[in-house]
């Protein structure tokens, strides 16, 4: 907008800039890393939930099996749905074993602290072991790159398995009912007619995202790259008045 004076020449408005608003807590941390997942990230019963991640920045879980020219894309861990043997067999140990401790408190026997501490040591046995596979699920991860997938399996004895998107030769995801409910579903991927150790991965979140992403990653790399390089460059501002008025001033 301009003013017009007596000379009939248009002057740019001098208005002082407002002052930045003032900081909160949230600000120890490197927010222009963050970015919110959009809606359809997250579907099932748990659609419209979103949450702050990272950016291209792979977990210290994966980034070790990265090389320096290929490109992250993400990581996925299997679904929670992966540990609910796990959840069933836990609550079932702690509300059969609760209700036998109770019967031996009642005994009046000797040997009633003996059995006590048995049936608690059995208990405990059971949380540990599904601690355990907690631990496990955490650590297991399905990682996506520009040149290939890979699997990322174990806690102690760590195994690695990989493919890459140049030997795809099929791939597929299927989901059960549950699965729809739930979204998650189970990819079969086939290289060259050959059995690999990737051809079956079940339990993966966001199925038909990942697929999108996956077949996307396979036949249009170029446009990935150009989506990554323009949101990269959104999240920065330099598309937003305040870095267009920055562009300007450095001209």
């Amino acid at each position: 907008m301009t003013h017009t004076g007596p000379g009939g020449s248009g002057s740019p408005d001098s208005e002082p800039h407002s002052p930045p608003p003032p900081r909160d807590s949230l600000d120890d941390y490197d927010l222009e890393d963050l970015r919110y997942e959009k809606d359809d990230r997250t579907a099932g019963i748990f659609a419209g939930m979103r949450g702050p991640v990272r950016k291209d920045v792979p977990s210290q879980v994966s980034a070790r099996y990265l090389f320096p020219t290929e490109k992250y894309r993400g990581e996925w861990r299997r679904h929670w749905v992966h540990l609910l043997p796990w959840y069933i067999i836990g609550a079932f140990s702690t509300l059969t074993l609760g209700f036998v401790a109770g019967l031996f408190l009642r005994w009046e026997s000797d040997a009633r602290d003996m059995a006590l501490s048995i049936t608690i040591g059995v208990w405990l046995v059971f949380l540990g072991i599904i601690g355990w596979k907690l631990i496990d699920w955490y650590m297991d991860r399905f990682i996506l790159t520009n040149k290939r997938i890979m699997l990322v399996q174990g806690v102690v004895t760590r195994e690695v398995a990989m493919m890459p998107l140049a030997r795809v030769t099929d791939m597929k995801y299927a989901q059960t009912p549950m699965g729809r409910m739930f979204n998650y579903g189970t990819f079969i991927v086939e290289s060259a007619g050959q059995d690999q150790a990737l051809r079956e991965v079940a339990h993966l979140p966001n199925p038909n995202e990942l697929y999108l992403q996956m077949v996307e990653e396979m036949y249009e790399p170029e446009a990935v790259d150009e989506r990554e390089e323009e949101e990269e460059i959104e999240l920065l501002g330099n598309d937003g008045p305040e870095g267009q008025r920055s562009k300007a001033d450095d001209a």
